[in-house]
């Protein structure tokens, strides 16, 4: 782990919290905006967020040049001081890009790599493994794996992560497949290595997977409302039921605001609603029209903030 400032955290605590899979604020030149990268940071660490995942789905990690990529690392760094980890997606379809990117994010500082599986060509679960093992011998810093099937095509099976859970530098799993039977298989991997953590990152799903025994949360919704999923956490450490199916409902209200368009453009709208970033997506996606972004922000104004209990 590189040094900048003293670190305040743990992996097994910082993987048991929210970490946002946060957005990559653009400037009007379509370049990573490292005071609103700042900002962002300092909102969801604030909130009660215990790490930051950059450069993943909502980061536009994939879309990004490598110098634009490195520049997110580098202000996430900066702006989280040790007080939380930065986790860098590669999300690449092969496992060359996936190094040079992975190589990248390291010498930025980033603290941990976030790595799927390949896609494009179809893949097995050797490959997958393949794919990681070199990574992993590649860059000497731990990883989080990430399954994503809607955005790969591919799903991790738990044959392949309770392989991969053997190697002490993969610290867990992000789900985002939706699948609770699959994540509840991906739960059973802690009864051999209790230290592995098993994080949601669907979420519609978010407020089970916790009762299940889940670690923590990925959701794009706390780049916008931080507090939300930090709240439905205490909730279920605390048992009270009534509270968690309420926050999820809402929660699932506010989720209703990736609708008004292509979701990606619409997170981003509703981060600039609150005032982090101008709402840019990369290219070839286009920032919402003034209609879209009035009908996001009704959505956040709504069900963006904690209710009375």
């Amino acid at each position: 782990m590189t040094s900048m400032a003293r670190v305040s955290w743990s992996w097994t605590s910082a993987l048991s919290g929210v970490v946002p899979p946060c957005i990559s604020p653009l400037d009007d030149a379509g370049e990573p905006d490292p005071a609103a990268t700042h900002k962002l940071s300092e909102h969801a660490l604030s909130g009660g967020c215990t790490g930051l995942f950059v450069l993943g789905g909502c980061g536009e990690g994939p879309w990004l040049t490598i110098h634009q990529r490195t520049q997110v690392v580098k202000a996430a760094r900066e702006a989280a001081a040790g007080r939380a980890p930065v986790l860098a997606g590669c999300m690449f379809p092969a496992t060359g890009p996936t190094i040079e990117a992975a190589r990248a994010a390291a010498d930025a500082g980033a603290d941990a790599l976030v790595i799927g599986s390949p896609y494009y060509f179809a893949v097995d679960g050797a490959a997958q493994r393949r794919h990681v093992e070199a990574v992993l011998h590649a860059v000497d810093l731990p990883v989080l794996l990430y399954n994503i099937p809607p955005s790969t095509h591919h799903i991790l099976s738990q044959d392949v992560v309770s392989a991969l859970a053997t190697e002490p530098r993969v610290l867990g799993i992000k789900d985002s497949a939706g699948d609770i039977k699959a994540f509840d298989a991906f739960i059973r991997i802690k009864h051999a290595r209790p230290d592995f953590r098993v994080l949601q990152g669907h979420e519609g799903a978010m407020g089970a997977s916790l009762l299940m025994g889940g670690d923590g949360l990925v959701p794009g919704l706390a780049n916008v409302a931080p507090a939300l999923f930090v709240e439905l956490i205490q909730a279920v450490r605390q048992t009270e039921l009534d509270r968690v199916k309420a926050l999820q409902e809402q929660i699932d209200q506010l989720g209703q605001l990736h609708a008004e368009d292509h979701w990606l453009p619409c997170l981003k709208a509703a981060c600039a609603h609150i005032g982090i970033g101008n709402g840019r997506p990369s290219l070839p996606l286009q920032p919402l029209t003034a209609e879209a972004c009035a009908r996001v922000a009704r959505w956040v104004d709504t069900y963006g903030t904690l209710r009375a209990s």
